[in-house]
Order: C-alpha cells, then structure tokens, then sequence
C-alpha cells in the first residue's frame, strides 16, 4: 500500500471554527477520517510570516490566540502536539538545498490556523507537526520553491498543509447566509478553474490575471500557503475541490487537495 500524501490547502476562516455547526467544521471533522493516517504533518500557516523562513524546534508547542474579542470558552482550548524534531531537521536541510535562506525558532506556539483546522482532522493531537513560517514580502515563486522543497516528504508518509483563506478582505463582510458580492465569485470562479485547468503560470501571476484580486485580499498572507500547496504538487495531476462553502457574504471557505 502506497505511503504517499496529498498536500492540502485548506481555508480556516474564524478562530470559533472548532466550536460551529458549520458546514466547514463537519467537513474538517470527517477528513482526518478519510484520509490515509499521515505519521506526521509538516504546516504552514498565514498567520506565521517572518523575514525568512523559520522552522520550530519547540518540542511541545503552547496553544497560540493571536486573536480578540471572541467567546472566554475560546481561550480554553488546547492543542498539545509535539513536533517531529528529526522531520524538523529534515525540513530544514531541504529548504536550503533548495537555495532559500532559512532558520530556526524554539518559541514558537500554535497559531489559530494550525490548531483550529488540526483541532478538527486529528482531535487527539497524537500526529505530530513541523511548522514552517511564511517569509513576509516574497514573491509568488518563492512560495511556489517552498512547496517543491517539501514535495518529497509526501511520499514519505508527510502530509503537507497550507491554512490559510481563498478569499480574506474582514473590511468586506457582511451579514452571516448574505450571497457573496461578484467581485468574490467571480475571483473564486477564476481560481477555480485555474487550479482545475492545472494553470500553474496564471496561478503565480495571480495579482495581475486573476479578476478583482484586492478586493479579495487587500493583502497576500492568506493567499501565500495556496501558493505553496501548488508547489507541493505533482506536475501533471490537476487539484481536487474537496469542500465549497461562503461565510459572511465574501469569505471563501474552499478546500483543495494536490496530489
């Protein structure tokens, strides 16, 4: 039987995702499920970015709320996983041979789009993590080389994610079951088919081709980790939507797998 991995680009949407009845949170609960049991998970997350890429060492990572303004029961949620310390180094050695300039941290906790996806696939925190860091700024080829230094893992059992948001413009939102404005579907229209077309070059130049791109992210950071998903898959295998669903009139809460 095969050990191979997808990648995974997933959007986390809201800190209280663990706690909805949302279509989003019933389809996280069942994909741990479905899917073949990883022996680790190496994640990125929107809400890490550095100068350059980092990669944790902290053996037992804390549960992060880089958040405001939510429900006390919130704040009571934990997610104790431990870090791969030996895939860690693994990631290391393959983001620089991969000509990136990468370093280390041993103070980094879970953020909300680690743990509240993580939370919800894998309840029992027993698969451990290696989290990589976003660098701020870089270009879309730089992700797109992130994703194809971590590319080989997959075959060794890793699954790679990418958490971030298909669509992230919080200035944008409305009342909760509201349509998504057309600026919102016409730019995941776009993206759609894109990705199913297999369109790498539009997907990198997605700034200039993509339809109403700022308004869909006034900023890249929950664009990025789709960026490096792309990378993380194989050449001629298009991705797959495995989850559709708008919360807020304009955010996107779609999910796609790369083999």
């Amino acid at each position: 039987m095969s050990n191979r991995q997808p990648a995974l680009f997933i959007s986390h949407g809201a800190p209280t995702l663990p706690l909805e009845d949302s279509p989003t949170r019933h389809f996280l609960a069942q994909l741990g499920k479905t899917l073949p049991r990883p022996r680790a998970i190496v994640i990125v997350s929107a809400h890490w970015e550095s100068a350059a890429p980092l990669v944790n060492l902290s053996p037992k990572p804390g549960t992060m709320y880089d958040f405001g303004g939510f429900p006390a029961v919130l704040y009571t949620l934990r997610y104790p996983a431990s870090t791969d310390l030996a895939l860690a180094g693994e990631v290391v050695n393959l983001l620089r041979d991969s000509g990136l300039r990468v370093g280390t941290t041993d103070h980094r906790d879970l953020d909300h789009g680690m743990w509240t996806p993580l939370m919800l696939m894998y309840p029992q925190a027993d698969v451990p993590l290696v989290m990589v860091s976003l660098p701020h700024g870089a270009s879309a080829d730089t992700y797109f080389a992130m994703g194809r230094a971590l590319r080989s893992l997959r075959d060794d059992n890793v699954m790679v994610i990418g958490s971030g948001s298909y669509t992230h413009n919080l200035w944008a939102l409305m009342r909760d079951g509201s349509a998504p404005p057309a600026w919102a579907a016409e730019f995941a229209e776009w993206m759609n088919q894109a990705l199913q077309d297999n369109r790498q070059s539009d997907m990198l130049q997605w700034k200039t081709r993509a339809p109403h791109c700022r308004e869909n992210h006034p900023s890249d950071e929950h664009f990025n980790p789709l960026l490096v998903m792309l990378g993380a898959a194989s050449d001629d295998t298009p991705p797959v939507k495995l989850h559709d669903d708008w919360r807020m009139g304009s955010l996107s809460m779609a999910c796609w797998r790369f083999d």
